[in-house]
């Protein structure tokens, strides 16, 4: 495909400023713990003012501190998902997430040819879950059917490094630019590595060519552990690139918006914490207590119990 310089902006997103949000097109597995997955995708993306075209290529079986279980759909399923809702809305980015096999990956690697125009943003996360067999065709896959149709690559450090660099036997960590260097060998644009450590508990994230840093911003490290984290900030770059934003503007921006969502981040059951990709939302400073007689008023808006009546 052709690859977009960082100034890029999404096809059609000026075009469509009057017909409502861009569209983001996110091939990803269904995950009923909230934390990642498509409904990372689709909270992330509207969160910073976009529209999700979702498409779900498997379902987790998973909790709030790890995946169980995966199920991937056919890569038939995966397609006619695409195709149906592309011969109708046009995407300005494609986002891919985690697709679930090999047969996946060929199908979105072909829809993603067929739209040679619109940038693809994909995000590997890491797959120390799965069978180890598994890992690697889907790593091999991945690398050779998907990573060519890639603009922006975005990834952990050590989960980019022990993929695109197993055999680095520098004394020295592979830097941003030594990984986004792998990366373009097959055929990838832009690196954004995530999670790179730092002296005294600080992360660096960088955007990468392997010419050049193109961007980067340091963060604090969380002490917490957190689930979801790379889906979300992948779908928010998704999202401001196909609302118009240049590719390091978008960088610095997404980059942001997760750490503020990591900040204020909650832990919905008994694993790890979910970022709260809608921080914005919640009302600041405390709640004011209510009077007797509001809080009377207020229990006619309580929800009776499910009972079925006949």
């Amino acid at each position: 495909m052709t690859n977009p310089d960082p100034t890029h902006t999404a096809p059609g997103a000026e075009e469509n400023d009057d017909a409502g949000p861009a569209c983001v097109m996110v091939f990803n597995a269904s995950d009923p713990s909230g934390a990642g997955g498509l409904a990372a995708d689709v909270t992330a993306i509207a969160s910073v003012g976009a529209h999700a075209l979702p498409v779900v290529t498997g379902a987790y079986a998973r909790d709030t501190a790890e995946v169980l279980d995966h199920f991937p759909f056919d890569e038939e399923a995966v397609t006619e998902q695409a195709r149906a809702i592309l011969e109708d809305t046009p995407a300005q980015v494609f986002k891919v997430g985690f697709l679930g096999s090999p047969e996946a990956i060929s199908a979105v690697a072909e829809i993603c040819s067929d739209y040679a125009d619109v940038p693809v943003i994909a995000y590997m996360p890491n797959l120390s879950w799965w069978d180890e067999s598994q890992i690697d065709l889907y790593l091999d896959a991945f690398r050779e059917l998907m990573l060519p149709q890639t603009t922006v690559l975005v990834g952990n450090h050590s989960t980019l490094w022990r993929w695109l660099l197993p055999d680095w036997s520098n004394e020295r960590s592979p830097g941003a630019r030594d990984i986004a260097k792998a990366a373009a060998d097959m055929g990838v644009a832009y690196t954004l590595v995530t999670g790179i450590p730092l002296p005294d508990q600080y992360l660096d994230n960088v955007l990468a060519t392997p010419q050049a840093v193109l961007g980067s911003e340091k963060f604090e490290r969380f002490e917490a552990v957190f689930s979801g984290a790379g889906d979300t900030l992948s779908a928010a770059l998704a999202a401001l690139v196909a609302s118009g934003s240049d590719l390091a503007s978008a960088t610095t921006e997404a980059l942001s918006y997760l750490d503020r969502c990591l900040d204020a981040g909650f832990r919905p059951g008994m694993g790890n914490v979910v970022p709260d990709r809608l921080f914005w939302a919640q009302p600041e400073g405390e709640t004011e207590e209510l009077t007797q007689e509001e809080a009377q008023a207020l229990q006619v808006l309580d929800m009776p119990a499910h009972d079925t009546k006949h």
